[in-house]
């Protein structure tokens, strides 16, 4: 499957170590303007909109990610699923 945090580096344009350390202050609970504001020496400086881009895209694709295990298993479970389809699911980036 996808290794979100190193797409999520190469789409925004970001530090694989920015985007690492924002997405653990995410999962401890911390906010967006707080991890701007208070944690900038943890995510080299990102700034409001980058931390809101970054959340909102990894988001995306982490359910993405969960969609996609969920149709393999059912075509799976069909009997229907070939090498072929699977690849075109798990290749794809978008719902």
């Amino acid at each position: 499957m996808l290794k979100i945090p190193q797409l999520l580096a190469t789409e925004l344009s970001l530090k694989p170590f920015q985007v690492e350390n924002a997405l653990e202050l995410f999962a401890e609970g911390a906010t967006v303007p707080f991890i701007a504001r208070y944690r900038k020496e943890r995510t080299g400086e990102m700034d409001e909109v980058q931390l809101r881009d970054l959340l909102d895209r990894h988001t995306y694709l982490t359910e993405l990610e969960d969609r996609k295990t969920a149709i393999l298993k059912s075509i799976a479970d069909q009997g229907k699923l070939t090498a072929e389809l699977q690849q075109t699911i798990t290749d794809c980036l978008q719902k």
